[in-house]
């Protein structure tokens, strides 16, 4: 039996339908991510799942319990929020010991659990200080250490590391999985921020216009997209418009260049245009073994990125990007430069819009 399960939730405002039918499930000790545009209703499912929203139907279930309909102090479940909600007049250790008080814990009980909690962030010795007197990523720590504390048996993150700057966000996010993994609590963290969901998480559910557009491991997200949006959303992606020459052949032409695909879309047909997509990354200036499609155009442009040089190649009308590894013995491309490309035929994919 799946530990978390979702089934058809849908919530609505008056006429506005945020959430439509939404449907999952996952076990015992997975990260989930919920990944999607700001509105695609991702948090408004963390917040039903939380007790802070009721469903306007479905229902949803943790460990064989329905908690559809229950208050949210009654569904043992711990919760960060963007914001960090610590509360201002309280020391760090009151913070985390917060919800074991109010639970009844004894006094003796409570302090050792909240110095557990403290090496678990380490911040062993913080006990004193109050929030004001700490850095954006130790208050988000602290906020973290308050939620696992009464050891709920599921922890909901809503979008925890938005406000902090690039690289405490990184360390923040590491931190975030190691605690997950030690203690093997089922996580559902929220974000709009495709690499966060996919260098953490087990499984990620990408969310748009509040239904769900694909569900799966990092590698099948981004590596086999179900639709269009999934593409674009999760990585960069290339749009090749290419006429076709012969369905049967699977011959197309490219900005007036013959090339024979893997795969066209079902109801292509000769003369028709159809557009065909493209990871940056399966991209190759000049030969690559495997690559059996070669192109020729121009350099459009060079965007120096330190360990990485992205280059725009206009084929034509067709303009695609790739990155290749900064090489301090040879110098970038100049803008007009002729250039071939190569690719694998079976990497230019069919997607549904």
């Amino acid at each position: 039996m799946a530990f978390l399960n979702v089934q058809n939730l849908t919530k609505s405002f008056g006429t506005n339908t945020v959430v439509k039918g939404v449907s999952f499930s996952f076990d015992k000790g997975e990260f989930i991510s919920l990944l999607g545009p700001s509105g695609c209703g991702k948090t408004t499912i963390l917040r039903m799942i939380a007790g802070f929203e009721n469903p306007t139907s479905g229902s949803i279930q943790v460990d064989g319990q329905d908690i559809t309909h229950l208050k949210p102090n009654q569904r043992q479940l711990g919760m960060v929020f963007q914001a960090y909600a610590l509360f201002p007049n309280l020391t760090v250790g009151d913070n985390i010991g917060f919800g074991l008080k109010i639970a009844g814990m004894p006094a003796d009980q409570r302090r050792a659990r909240v110095e557990e909690m403290l090496k678990l962030i380490g911040l062993p010795g913080f006990e004193k200080r109050y929030p004001y007197e700490m850095s954006g990523g130790q208050q988000q720590r602290v906020a973290l250490a308050r939620a696992i504390a009464p050891k709920p048996r599921l922890l909901l993150l809503d979008e925890p590391l938005s406000a902090l700057d690039a690289k405490i966000r990184v360390s923040l996010r590491e931190q975030i999985r190691a605690i997950q993994l030690d203690l093997g609590i089922t996580t559902v963290f929220v974000t709009h921020d495709q690499e966060e969901a996919l260098s953490i998480s087990d499984r990620v559910v990408v969310m748009n216009a509040g239904n769900i557009e694909q569900l799966g491991s990092p590698h099948e997200i981004y590596n086999q997209p179900a639709t269009r949006f999934v593409a674009s959303f999760v990585g960069q992606l290339n749009n090749i418009e290419v006429n076709v020459i012969d369905p049967a052949t699977r011959s197309v032409s490219v900005d007036g260049q013959t090339i024979t695909v893997a795969n066209l879309p079902p109801d292509a047909k000769a003369n028709a245009t159809s557009l065909l997509t493209l990871r940056p990354e399966v991209l190759s200036v000049g030969p690559r073994d495997g690559n059996d499609i070669t192109l020729t155009g121009t350099i459009a442009d060079v965007t120096f990125l330190g360990s990485v040089i992205r280059l725009r190649v206009a084929l034509g009308k067709n303009v695609v990007s790739l990155d290749t590894f900064n090489d301090q013995r040879t110098p970038p491309p100049n803008r007009g430069e002729p250039v071939t490309i190569s690719l694998a035929s079976k990497d230019l994919l069919v997607l549904q819009n």
